[in-house]
C-alpha cells in the first residue's frame, strides 16, 4: 500500500482542449497571506489562534482558492532567513497545503524568493543610486511596482506585498503553461527555468 510520501511526482495539469487554465499563486505567511489569479488578488489574515489551530485554520482558508485549480504556485522559504521567529510553523504550513494540495491531485509547483524576484524585476539583488544593496522590504516594493505596471493590477493597503508577489508566482505559472499574461522580457523569463515543475505533461501546456 503507498502513502501520500511514498513518491516525489507530482501530477500533471490536464485539461480539455480550448480550456483556460485556472491558476493560483500564493503567498502564505502566518498572519498575512496573498493569494491570486488571473486579473485579481487577495488575502487573508489568521489573527487571534496560535499553533495547531492556525495552521488549520491558513490550510483551510488557502484550500478555499485553490480547491478547483488546475495549477498551484507556493512561494517557497527563504532560506538566508531560516532563522526568522516562527520558521519552524512557516514550514509546516507550506508542507501542510503541499500534502493536501497532492491529496486533492492538484499540481503545484513550489518558486523561490529569488526566482520570483526575477521574474518579476530582472534580477533577484538589487541596489540604491549610491551603492547599497536594498533591504527586503524595498525589493518587495520593486515587484510591487513592477507587477502592477506589467498586469494592470493594483496592489494598495497593508496586503499590497503580499497579494504582488502571488500575483507573480500565478504569472509565472501561466507562462510556464503557455498563457502568458504580459511579454516578459527574456532578463525575466529567465527564472522559469529554474523552477521544478511537474515532471508529468502536461495536457493544457501550449
Amino acid at each position: 500500500m503507498t502513502t501520500l510520501f511514498d513518491t516525489t511526482e507530482v501530477p500533471a495539469v490536464q485539461l480539455p482542449a480550448g480550456t483556460t487554465p485556472l491558476v493560483v499563486g500564493l503567498d502564505i505567511a502566518l498572519v498575512t497571506s496573498g493569494v491570486a489569479g488571473p486579473g485579481w488578488a487577495d488575502h487573508f489574515r489568521t489573527t487571534g489562534l496560535a499553533g495547531e489551530d492556525r495552521l488549520q485554520n491558513i490550510l483551510d482558508t488557502a484550500a478555499t482558492y485553490y480547491r478547483n485549480a488546475d495549477l498551484v504556485l507556493l512561494e517557497g522559504a527563504a532560506y538566508s532567513r531560516a532563522t526568522q521567529v516562527g520558521h519552524d510553523e512557516m514550514s509546516a504550513a507550506r508542507w501542510m497545503i503541499r500534502c493536501d494540495l497532492r491529496k486533492r491531485r492538484i499540481p503545484f509547483a513550489v518558486i523561490t524568493p529569488d526566482s520570483r524576484t526575477i521574474y518579476a524585476t530582472g534580477r533577484a539583488r538589487w541596489k540604491d543610486d549610491d551603492g547599497r544593496k536594498l533591504t527586503p522590504k524595498q525589493v518587495k516594493g520593486k515587484v510591487r511596482d513592477e507587477a502592477a505596471l506589467r498586469y494592470d493590477i493594483t496592489f494598495d493597503g497593508a496586503a499590497r506585498y503580499d497579494e504582488a508577489d502571488a500575483y507573480v508566482l500565478m504569472a509565472m505559472g501561466m507562462d510556464w503553461l503557455g498563457y502568458p499574461l504580459a511579454e516578459v522580457p527574456p532578463t525575466h523569463s529567465r527564472a522559469l527555468k529554474g523552477v521544478h515543475w511537474p515532471t508529468q505533461t502536461v495536457a493544457v501546456a501550449r
